[in-house]
């Protein structure tokens, strides 16, 4: 399929917007009032530190709401704006962040149900109005819904849409895309299907191993086993890794993307010389503003003598995963919670380990003076944290 033909056919029929409908004003104010905060003004006012009692909040720099986020909840809410009484319908979660998607459903926007591991898309009708989320849709769910005439308001990220350019540009020149990501994340289901032959890495581990099959051979049935889930049909180790590109999941860690990167370059050049390096590698700045700076400021955070680190955001969020693991490297006592009911009471916190399991963490909240370091992932509201930074004021007081 030319994927490139389609998007171009579908960004160019009547039926689809990606601009909004005009309705910001009255949006931007609803926005405000439902996931706004006032004490979290107070603190950037007063340098991102704020004491109470023998408790210090210092709140990371660059956290929450990325302006990709925001576009896309706030042309949501646009959308039940302009279609007050048609169905609407969205294809995922609209961000990582369960207070949202929850009023979401409140506002009658219905997801598409999963029957067997598949999406159910005959619940959709022509008239119906269907929202492709923040992280995208496959080039096949779109197909799907340009091909029944519903309408589509697409609030795709930019950055996303960005790699996805650069994946079509590695399938133009008969590149494969080596994608740093997670093989289920809706964000990279999308991203390799725009893409012709491509390969997923989980972590520097699995591009390391990669790297050594180029280099060395390899048994390529362990291969194939290896990354079942994580590669194009038909995909050949022995053929496919002759020219290769990157490109990455947006909300992945910077550092490990770069890492990745100059890993592959290394082995191209390794082996088939300098003079032919342009031939065999190409790579492309795909990393999102956002995420670089939610993770460069939460590394300036961990620099601070803290006592513990509370990460806020969706357990499926993976930019927050990634703050997370910051502070995991750094041996700082840390929580990863979505909402400030995991907070059970000043001795039992329930949160996500990296591992991805829920546990109970006991005797989270030291007695006395202490320092607690705040961030919180791109799609995690205001509101959010201030409900969470009061209920350690509380507990405390």
């Amino acid at each position: 399929m030319d994927t490139k033909a389609f998007k171009r056919t579908l960004q160019h029929s009547e039926n689809y917007n990606r601009k909004g409908f005009g309705h910001q004003a009255e949006v931007t104010t609803q926005l405000q009032s439902e996931y706004q905060s006032s004490l979290i003004q107070e603190i950037r006012d007063r340098n991102y530190v704020l004491e109470s009692g023998n408790v210090t909040i210092r709140l990371a720099q660059a956290f929450g709401f990325c302006w990709g986020v925001e576009r896309a909840v706030a042309m949501a809410y646009e959308t039940r704006q302009h279609f007050p009484t048609e169905q609407i319908w969205i294809t995922n979660e609209i961000i990582h962040n369960p207070s949202v998607n929850q009023r979401m459903q409140e506002m009658a926007v219905k997801f598409i149900p999963v029957e067997t591991g598949k999406k159910d898309f005959s619940v959709v009708e022509t008239n119906d109005v269907v929202i492709l989320p923040a992280f995208g849709a496959s080039v096949q769910e779109m197909q799907i819904l340009h091909d029944k005439g519903c309408k589509i308001v697409d609030t795709t990220c930019p950055w996303v849409s960005k790699v996805w350019n650069t994946v079509e540009k590695h399938k133009k020149i008969d590149y494969t895309s080596i994608i740093h990501g997670k093989y289920k994340h809706e964000e990279t289901v999308a991203t390799s299907s725009f893409a012709g032959k491509y390969l997923i890495v989980l972590n520097l581990k699995e591009a390391q191993y990669v790297a050594d099959y180029i280099l060395k051979g390899g048994n390529r049935e362990e291969f194939l086993q290896k990354f079942a889930k994580a590669c194009s049909a038909g995909f050949d180790p022995d053929q496919d890794l002759a020219r290769v590109g990157i490109a990455n999941q947006t909300t992945m860690l910077k550092g490990e993307t770069e890492q990745i990167g100059k890993l592959f370059e290394r082995t191209m050049m390794q082996k088939y010389g300098p003079a032919e390096l342009n031939e065999h590698f190409q790579s492309f700045n795909t990393i999102c503003d956002a995420t670089q700076e939610r993770q460069d400021a939460m590394l300036e955070l961990v620099q601070h003598d803290l006592d513990l680190m509370v990460v806020i955001g969706g357990f499926n969020s993976s930019n927050t995963t990634q703050l997370q693991q910051i502070a995991f490297e750094r041996g700082i006592p840390s929580y990863h919670i979505d909402c400030v009911e995991r907070i059970k009471s000043g001795s039992a916190i329930e949160h996500r380990q990296l591992n991805g399991e829920l546990a109970i963490a006991q005797n989270w909240l030291p007695a006395g003076k202490i320092v607690v370091g705040v961030t919180s992932g791109a799609s995690t509201p205001d509101k959010v944290v201030e409900d969470i930074i009061e209920k350690i004021f509380t507990l405390k007081a």
